[in-house]
């Protein structure tokens, strides 16, 4: 499902590393967590950032959510076709949902990120974690209800 020559981080941001270009996107589990995108907020070509900082923002009917680069670098391009149709990002988040490409510093970094398998791993523990707390949250409940009085 997630393409193999990408690589993944822990906010659901994709890259792929060509030469010293790396191209930047959300992922598959990103847009459906988000739902239908109805804005996105881009950098401009020429902005320069720090690994780790936000270059943007993904609007969608439920919620608004920061976009992080992985990798220090300048942006060369934005894709513009979101401007006008940000639900590609939702159609095609591997494909022609690309956000922006950056001329990075140390493209060698981008080893450190996830790869494919790695990042399927990372959503099923993220899944398991999720469905504890939901357990967790059901046992409050009940511990709760067992400690009121009830009068008859």
């Amino acid at each position: 499902m997630y393409p193999s020559e990408y690589r993944y981080t822990e906010e659901h941001e994709w890259i792929l590393v060509e030469d010293d270009i790396c191209t930047l996107g959300i992922t598959d589990f990103a847009q459906t967590e988000l739902g239908e995108v109805v804005y996105i907020e881009l950098p401009e070509a020429g902005d320069t950032f720090d690994a780790g900082d936000e270059i943007g923002s993904i609007e969608s009917v439920k919620a608004v959510s920061s976009i992080y680069t992985p990798l220090a670098g300048e942006v060369v391009e934005v894709n513009e076709d979101l401007e006008d149709s940000p639900e590609t990002v939702n159609n095609d988040p591997h494909g022609d949902g690309w956000l922006v490409k950056l001329r990075v510093e140390l493209p060698e970094d981008a080893g450190a990120l996830m790869d494919a398998e790695s990042y399927t791993a990372f959503l099923q523990e993220e899944g398991d974690e999720d469905e504890d707390e939901d357990d967790d949250d059901f046992d409050d409940d009940f511990e709760e209800d067992d400690d009121e009085d009830y009068e008859d």
